[in-house]
């Protein structure tokens, strides 16, 4: 990353960050405006282009730096001992929305690898992800407790209709960045609404002596 944009205040650098982040999510690389994310950013372009060359010097800066917060804040900190897949998800969404108070768009970060119309662009990407694949879906679902889960169930189908039901409430979550704003968000509701979510799956898919 260039010093000069680690060098900023954490505010600042934040400001470009979170709207460069959103930009280049919503519109890919291509199609995302440089005027746009200095003006969220609260900046001049021009002094935007002062801490970074250009458009891909940012979109591969945002890559890197939102990689390493998700590897160091995220990923690291998961708890894989935990065997109760809920208590793992819920672990997962209490990390994952300690990120969201201060990167409102980080769910959305995975949308930075879709292939771009800039070849010197995918190149750089190719290399990023085939250094490390940015996902624990496999290890969330690996190694849980299957003991209590109701007997006769398809422990696989379970797993999958668990993370479709944990996509969904995901999907939620973004509905809700997007249709208000980030300082508005009720973070204790979204937390007592997971754990009435979870209440009711543990119903559906444990056995009574679980719940």
């Amino acid at each position: 990353m260039p010093k000069k944009l680690l060098d900023l205040d954490p505010l600042r650098r934040n400001a470009i960050l979170n709207a460069a982040l959103k930009e280049f999510a919503l519109k890919g690389f291509d199609k995302a405006s440089t005027n746009i994310i200095a003006k969220e950013a609260g900046i001049s372009k021009a002094l935007m282009f002062h801490y970074v060359s250009n458009k891909q010097e940012l979109f591969l800066l945002v890559y890197d730096y939102f990689t390493e917060l998700l590897n160091k804040e995220y990923f690291m900190k998961m708890d894989f001992t935990e065997k109760d897949i809920f208590d793992r998800l819920r672990q997962s969404y209490l990390l994952q929305i300690e990120l969201l108070k201060q990167y409102p768009w980080i769910f959305e970060f995975n949308k930075l690898s879709i292939v771009t119309n800039s070849y010197e662009v995918n190149k750089a990407l190719e290399k990023r992800v085939n250094k490390k694949q940015l996902s624990c879906d496999e290890q969330i679902f690996d190694m849980i407790d299957v003991s209590k889960f109701r007997a006769g169930l398809n422990i696989d189908k379970c797993k999958q209709i668990i993370l479709w039901s944990n996509i969904g409430f995901t999907n939620q979550i973004l509905d809700e960045i997007r249709n208000s704003k980030t300082s508005n968000l009720d973070y204790k509701q979204i937390i007592s609404s997971l754990d009435e979510y979870f209440d009711e799956l543990r119903k559906i898919f444990y056995t009574s002596s679980s719940e």
